[in-house]
């Protein structure tokens, strides 16, 4: 819930192009007695959600994204010395994002479009007046299924993701991060640039990420269950028990789910949306 790339220091490079490196979503949950209820006086709740409160980045080839600068640190109260300079937000957050674009992120991309997926869309055309929009549809769709947008956090960076196979089949993700017109929001990774793992390692990385968060709500869900919620805050035990046992089974079907898009018509849809980019 910061932002941007200005520092007292100076600005940061506009982009960074690393084409291989290692990947891992770094977290930490905050204590389970200090997470913070939902709701007003008299109608403070928890729930599964809730209590992925926490800080998190995406480490990939040396670079923590999402890791805010000393000077943005400065600024903000942190819930204690040992809290990491990440963004605080609530985990499960991303790992929703990531699920929900995962099954169109492991879909190759054909090589004459990946300068289409990989682009930004600041230079797309105005297409309302076109009547027949399917394909102007495909295109859109074909690039936004594959982005991630942290909105949820000031200056947060929008994460674009895709998938090649030749001449390695890889995963790239490319990030743009918004600018604090004020200069207070900063992160320590550049405004802009890209990162490509081996598909397999960036399955394991979502894997691995999926495990932890998951040992470590059950660790929650089991104490919770046994010594209920702390007075004066609502909890559905059995409905939390339940929510951890169903999104657990989400990964393997995210991982398990095919889609097929209508590449023909991404083709002919990417020439009237993003002209420039041909």
């Amino acid at each position: 819930m910061r932002g941007s790339l200005t520092t007292m220091s100076g600005r940061q490079p506009a982009a960074i192009w690393l084409y291989r490196g290692m990947m891992r979503f770094r977290f930490e949950l905050v204590p389970v007695d200090e997470v913070s209820p939902w709701g007003s006086a008299g109608s403070r709740r928890l729930h599964w959600f809730a209590l992925t409160e926490g800080w998190f980045c995406l480490e990939m080839g040396g670079i923590e994204l999402l890791r805010y600068t000393e000077q943005t640190m400065a600024t903000f109260p942190r819930e204690g010395d040992q809290a990491p300079p990440w963004v605080d937000y609530y985990v499960v957050r991303l790992w929703e994002d990531i699920l929900h674009a995962l099954p169109y992120i492991l879909e190759p991309v054909p090589d004459d479009l990946a300068g289409f997926v990989a682009a930004g869309s600041t230079e797309w055309v105005d297409t309302d007046e076109v009547l027949d929009n399917t394909q102007i549809d495909a295109a859109y769709d074909s690039h936004g299924q594959r982005c991630i947008d942290t909105g949820y956090l000031r200056f947060g960076p929008v994460l674009r993701w895709w998938r090649t196979v030749d001449p390695v089949d890889t995963v790239t993700v490319a990030w743009q991060f918004s600018v604090d017109p004020d200069g207070e929001i900063a992160f320590t990774a550049p405004l802009s640039g890209r990162v490509s793992v081996g598909t397999d390692e960036f399955i394991d990385a979502v894997t691995d990420f999926d495990h932890r968060l998951f040992e470590l709500m059950q660790q929650r869900v089991d104490r919770l269950a046994a010594t209920g919620a702390p007075v004066g805050i609502e909890l559905d035990t059995a409905l939390l028990i339940q929510e951890q046992a169903e999104r657990h089974t989400l990964l393997p079907r995210a991982l398990a789910q095919q889609v097929g898009t209508d590449w023909d018509a991404v083709r002919a849809g990417v020439p009237i949306l993003a002209p420039h980019q041909m």
